[in-house]
C-alpha cells in the first residue's frame, strides 16, 4: 500500500489525455494505491493474493472532469448484486415526476443506456404509454442512469447520447455527484470500472461539444447523492435557475480545484484509520461486528482500512450470487446470507452499503431486533440510530 500523500509523478511518467475533452492537460489529484477489481468476487476459499491495478483521480484543467487516471480496463464485471428496495422505488417515483413535469413524453419514444447494475426505467415508462424506439432511430426521450461512467472514454459516450436524442427531446442523465463524493468523504465510491467523476460544471463544459445544453437539474439522494440532470440540445434548451444554485455550491467547495480535490486523500486515510481503530476498540472489549452488504464499495473501504478477518469475520449480502464468496483484496472477509447475521445476533453491525443505511436498519428491525449497534464507516465512522 502506499503512503499516505504520494501521488502519481504524472508528466514524468505518462502520457494521458481527458477522457472527456481529449485534452493532454491533465493532473493526478487523489493517488489510493493499487486496488482489486471491485466486483469481481472470487470463491470464498480462493487464495490470494488478487490481482490489482492502480486507482487514482486524475483533473482535467480543461473541462474539469475528474477521472480514473492512465489504467487499462479490467476483467468483465461479473453482476452478482441485486437491486435495492430503495432504488427500484427512486425508478417509479422519478418516471412520475419526470411525465407529470413533461407529460408530452407520454406516448413519446424513448432509449435508454443501461447500466451493468441494473436499476431500468424502461417498464414504468412503458407502462405510462411510452414506446421503445428500434434501432437507430432517434428518441423522444433518452435515458441515462448512472451508466455512463463505465464507459472508459466519457466524451464519445456522450456524443452517442446526443446523436440518439430527437429534435426536441429530452435527454435524461443521473449520475453520483462529485461534490457530495467531496464533501462527505465518500472514497470508497472511487473503483475500477466507474471511469469518470463527475460535477455539473464539467457536464455542462463537455454536452456544450456535442451540441447539448443543460436545462435543469434536481438533486436526489441515490449513492449518497446523485444529480438528474435533464439537457437538450442547445438551440432548444431553457436553463433554469437550478442549474446556477449547484454551480454555485460546487465552486465553493472548490471541486474544480486539484489542490482542494487533493485534500481528500488525506481525509480518506484518515477515516480508513479511524474504521480500523473503532473496529480494534470494539474487538477489545469483547463486542462481537459483523458487516452487512457486499458492494464494490467495500474493497477500497475495507483494504485502506486494513480490516480483515480478524476485526470482521464475515460480512452478509442480499444476493444469493455472492454468498460463497468474498470481498476481493486483502481483507479477505466472506460473503455470507442475511440470515447468518440475524442468527449471530452481532453486538455491532458494520454497514458497508452505508448509501441505504436507513434500508437495512429498518429491515433488520423490522422484528424488534436484538439491541444491535449500527456503525456507519463514512464520512467517519459514527454509529447511526435506530
Amino acid at each position: 500500500m502506499v503512503k499516505q500523500g504520494t501521488l502519481l509523478n504524472s508528466k514524468a511518467e505518462v502520457s494521458f489525455k481527458c477522457r472527456g475533452c481529449a485534452a493532454e492537460n491533465v493532473v493526478p489529484v487523489v493517488e489510493l494505491g493499487p486496488q482489486p477489481c471491485a466486483d469481481l468476487f472470487p470463491l470464498a476459499d480462493t487464495p490470494g493474493p488478487d490481482p490489482r491495478w492502480p486507482l487514482a483521480l486524475w483533473l482535467c484543467r480543461v473541462c474539469t472532469l475528474v477521472q480514473l487516471g492512465p489504467v487499462a480496463a479490467q476483467i468483465a464485471e461479473e453482476p452478482l448484486a441485486v437491486e435495492s428496495a430503495t432504488s427500484r422505488a427512486h425508478a417509479e417515483e422519478s418516471v412520475k415526476e419526470i411525465l407529470s413535469e413533461h407529460p408530452e413524453l407520454s406516448n413519446g419514444t424513448v432509449f435508454e443506456f443501461t447500466s451493468p447494475h441494473g436499476g431500468s426505467w424502461l417498464e414504468h415508462l412503458s407502462a405510462a404509454g411510452c414506446r421503445p424506439v428500434g434501432n437507430g432511430e432517434r428518441a423522444d426521450l433518452v435515458i441515462d442512469v448512472h451508466g455512463i461512467v463505465h464507459e472508459p472514454q466519457y466524451g464519445d459516450s456522450l456524443r452517442l447520447r446526443a446523436q440518439r436524442l430527437a429534435p426536441g427531446g429530452l435527454l435524461v442523465m443521473e449520475f453520483h455527484h462529485l461534490l457530495p463524493l467531496f464533501i462527505g468523504n465518500q472514497f470508497d465510491t472511487i473503483r475500477h470500472g466507474h471511469w469518470a467523476y463527475v460535477s455539473l460544471r464539467a457536464l455542462r463544459n463537455l454536452v456544450a461539444l456535442h451540441g447539448l445544453a443543460v436545462e435543469s437539474v434536481k438533486q436526489v439522494d441515490m449513492f449518497g447523492g446523485s444529480l438528474m440532470v435533464m439537457l437538450r440540445h442547445t438551440a432548444d434548451a431553457k436553463p433554469d435557475a437550478s442549474v446556477d444554485v449547484v454551480l454555485e455550491d460546487e465552486d465553493a467547495a472548490g471541486i474544480a480545484d486539484e489542490v482542494q480535490l487533493g485534500s481528500l486523500q488525506e481525509a480518506a486515510w484518515h477515516a480508513a484509520g479511524a474504521l480500523h481503530d473503532e473496529l480494534a476498540r470494539h474487538k477489545a472489549a469483547g463486542r462481537t461486528v459483523v458487516g452487512y452488504g457486499a458492494p464494490s464499495k467495500a474493497p477500497v473501504l475495507l483494504d485502506l482500512s486494513k480490516v480483515t478477518t480478524d476485526l470482521l469475520p464475515f460480512t452478509v449480502d442480499l444476493a444469493p450470487g455472492k454468498h460463497g464468496r468474498r470481498i476481493p483484496g486483502g481483507c479477505m472477509v466472506p460473503i455470507r446470507p442475511v440470515e447468518d447475521l440475524k442468527a449471530a445476533r452481532p453486538d455491532v453491525v458494520l454497514v458497508l452499503t452505508w448509501d441505504i443505511a436507513d434500508e437495512i436498519i429498518a429491515q433488520l428491525e423490522a422484528d424488534g431486533g436484538w439491541g444491535t449497534t449500527y456503525l456507519v464507516p463514512l464520512p467517519e465512522p459514527h454509529e447511526r440510530g435506530r
